[in-house]
């Protein structure tokens, strides 16, 4: 529950202070939603947790108390990029900042250290095994450090979409700092994530600041991928000249696409963690100063960003999370004015990213237990992804409700759905009667693509094997392509109405939903989404 700001009497929210420090260092007249909320926490010397959404201004949340009570602060973020992009913009204002990071010479990390004990720093920012590990902790404590900010906040907990497992280190700090406050930062947090953030920090009663997730000038959109290239051209057709940015899910497929891209004549360069630190700050310089349009790129591009007009973002093969989604997307439209978000969805995609899941796991440090519970935790996120994008309601709606809040409109008309270019299918009750008695005619047996092998008559060495070419629901759904096949099973999945086993080779089974759509108790929607379709959509611009 969000809890009102208690300010004391010296430091009110209307102080001049503020004001002054606000103009004269930003050029600003006044504060965004929330901002002066963080701002008079952090002044009280409350703890706080806010959930500023991608593009809010969560930055100045922490950036502005030091220079009004004329102190020295603590920011920790997971990223050296983010540190030296922070640490560039504010010096570029004369802001006194610097950062202590891997990326170092011991000299510099020493002069910073020098810089720190004087006194002449407002701000400093360090990674959180940087701060532990390294005896960073006891100049802290000398120089009397008051205010910590977390940044990236979700990093800390097990739910949230991207967990490092350094940030639970930062537990120590109301242990060794235990007068100073703790303010936790992230732009995409659900109520369970939330809770676990202010646990695992040990915070003390916060002021817990949550923004709206919805943002009404982003038209979404989802459509079937069925070629990569030629569909991104397409997409990137309807916002020539305009800053786009589109996410692939590896490197090797963002220097192929932007390879394409630029042969096409679009001005469009590659971004991602394999190229040279040069190479992707010209990038991003490059796109900033507006003398590229299309930034080609992973997961590793957007942090920092600093571009109100970017007027598409595409994702060229599902994002992880809806977190990393709704993150991801933000980053368009800051200006307030309308920009478009396209998913090109594939159910490849949740395999791809399940293998990665496991990788990872398997490389990471953490004990089996712990390995299981992060890949649980990752396939949940993935699952949800997954359901936003077969699910044949608001898109809108659907993503204010995964973060705990209500949309109150009934149709958005600024998404695929509400905008009429999707379409539901025909007898979807009777499709759906016919792949659950495929279940149940293989004995609940095998995964989807075998289910689906045999409702389109596929005569495969498995369905050959197993005699499944003599069931009565061989051939059934003869009339569609495998891709489509198991797209209407996995909406099956999504809806409950049919169960996914966990492991190495799971496979599908039925359950008593499944059973109430074959007795015929249960009505079934199933969403056949059109491609190529497109409407103008509402803004509230």
């Amino acid at each position: 529950m969000t809890k009102p700001v208690e300010t004391d009497n010296t430091l009110p929210l209307s102080d001049g202070r503020i004001t002054d420090v606000l103009t004269r260092w930003w050029g600003f007249d006044r504060l965004r939603p929330l901002q002066a909320e963080a701002i008079a926490a952090a002044l009280a010397g409350r703890d706080s947790l806010v959930v500023m959404p991608t593009g809010g201004g969560k930055s100045l949340c922490y950036q502005l108390p030091p220079l009004v009570g004329e102190t020295t602060d603590v920011v920790i973020s997971p990223l050296v990029a983010l540190m030296k992009d922070q640490v560039d913009a504010l010096e570029a204002i004369g802001y006194p900042a610097a950062a202590i990071h891997g990326g170092m010479s011991q000299e510099e990390r020493s002069n910073v250290r020098d810089q720190l004990a004087a006194g002449e720093l407002r701000l400093l920012f360090t990674a959180p095994e940087r701060l532990v590990n390294t005896g960073l902790l006891d100049l802290l404590a000398r120089v009397g450090v008051k205010r910590f900010a977390v940044d990236e906040a979700h990093c800390i907990s097990h739910w949230g979409h991207d967990f490092r497992p350094e940030y639970r280190q930062l537990a120590l700090l109301r242990d060794r700092f235990p007068s100073a406050s703790i303010h936790a930062f992230t732009a995409t947090a659900t109520p369970r994530v939330r809770s676990d953030i202010a646990r695992q920090l040990n915070l003390r009663d916060p002021v817990e600041l949550v923004g709206t997730f919805d943002r009404p000038n982003l038209v979404y959109r989802v459509v079937p991928r069925t070629d990569r290239i030629a569909q991104t051209l397409a997409i990137l057709g309807r916002h020539r000249g305009e800053a786009s940015i589109v996410y692939c899910i590896s490197r090797k497929e963002t220097e192929k696409l932007a390879a394409r891209l630029a042969a096409e004549g679009l001005l469009a360069r590659p971004y991602h963690a394999g190229l040279d630190a040069k190479e992707r700050h010209r990038t991003q310089e490059a796109f900033t100063r507006e003398t590229i349009d299309v930034v080609v790129a992973t997961v590793a591009f957007g942090m920092g960003i600093d571009r109100s007009d970017v007027r598409l973002v595409l994702h060229t093969s599902l994002p992880k999370s809806l977190e990393a989604y709704q993150q991801e997307t933000g980053r368009a439209g800051r200006d307030g004015l309308a920009a478009e978000c396209v998913l090109l969805y594939s159910s490849a995609d949740v395999f791809s990213w399940e293998s990665l899941v496991r990788k990872s796991a398997a490389e990471s440090e953490l004990e089996p237990e712990e390995q299981e519970r992060l890949i649980a935790s990752q396939m949940e996120h993935l699952l949800s992804m997954r359901r936003y994008a077969q699910a044949a309601r608001c898109r809108h709606a659907a993503l204010s409700e995964y973060f705990g809040q209500s949309y109150p409109a009934a149709a958005c008309g600024a998404c695929d759905v509400c905008l009429g270019e999707t379409d539901s299918l025909p007898e979807a009750t009777v499709t759906a009667q016919k792949i659950l008695s495929c279940v149940a005619r293989v004995q609940e047996r095998f995964g989807v693509r075998h289910v689906c092998e045999v409702l389109r008559g596929a005569k495969t060495d498995a369905v050959l094997r197993h005699g499944h070419d003599r069931l009565s629901t061989f051939g059934l759904l003869a009339a569609i392509d495998q891709r489509a096949a198991e797209n209407l099973v996995h909406q099956l999945l999504d809806q409950e109405l049919l169960t996914r086993t966990a492991g190495d080779r799971p496979v599908v089974t039925l359950n008593e939903r499944s059973w109430e759509v074959l007795r015929g108790s249960r009505e079934v929607v199933l969403l056949e989404p059109r491609a190529g379709k497109t409407k103008a959509a509402k803004t509230d611009t």
